[in-house]
């Protein structure tokens, strides 16, 4: 799956909120990110990114 620009600007907005309003605090988002990142680096990753690929074609259908 190649993530797009919009979706990461997304998520970085939605982090952004979070942090600001919702009361999580910086170093939470960080340990989330540093979490995220050494995910990525099992063998669960491939799971994921089909996951998230059939989220993206369920959300945005093609024609």
């Amino acid at each position: 799956m190649t993530v797009s620009i919009p979706l990461v600007v997304l998520l970085g907005v939605a982090v952004l909120v979070a942090v600001r309003y919702l009361k999580l605090r910086l170093w939470m988002a960080l340990i989330c990110a540093v979490f995220g990142y050494l995910l990525a680096a099992t063998t669960l990753a491939p799971e994921i990114d089909r996951a998230l690929s059939a989220l993206m074609d369920w959300i945005t259908p093609g024609p």
